[in-house]
């Protein structure tokens, strides 16, 4: 068994219900491990902050990169109480840690009425024809900043 690995899992899971329980948001809980010292954790505070993008994963890689003082998680584990929403399936591979260890599916999260279905079958859509319509405008000229990063010498890739 992952000994180790149960270990950090339950402290996620305790994470969350404490969270749950304290009304800071929904049942979710993240922590981040680099060697055996955890750098980042956090509950989800969705509710509690009126922020929409406050899941656990999310704030735990915020806590985690501020604590090491880069943007990126090599060398580091991500625990998370559920299997990550798009949103921080996202931000888990910009941060790019070397895995990812989740509790519960997200079909266990929608059998509680957290389902992110709707967002992975909007992905798949032309934009214009997802719920809510996306429309390009301003190419031309985002181009030219994009092509001024492309040139930048001085810029840190990522």
């Amino acid at each position: 068994m992952l000994e180790r690995e149960m270990h950090f899992m339950e402290m996620t899971i305790a994470l969350a219900r404490q969270g749950m329980d304290e009304g800071m948001g929904g049942p979710f809980g993240a922590i981040v491990v680099k060697g055996d010292e955890i750098i980042g954790q956090s509950c989800n505070k969705v509710t509690s902050t009126n922020d929409p993008t406050a899941h656990a994963e999310v704030l735990a890689i915020r806590e985690a990169c501020r604590k090491i003082g880069s943007f990126q998680l090599s060398g580091c584990e991500i625990y998370t109480s559920c299997e990550p929403c798009p949103m921080c399936l996202g931000a888990i591979y910009w941060a790019r840690p070397d895995r990812v260890y989740y509790a519960s599916t997200r079909e266990d999260a929608a059998a509680i009425c957290f389902d992110d279905s709707l967002i992975y079958d909007e992905i798949m859509k032309p934009p214009a024809s997802r719920r809510i319509p996306m429309q390009q405008i301003g190419h031309a000229a985002a181009w030219k900043v994009f092509e001024a990063w492309r040139n930048k010498e001085d810029k840190i890739s990522y």
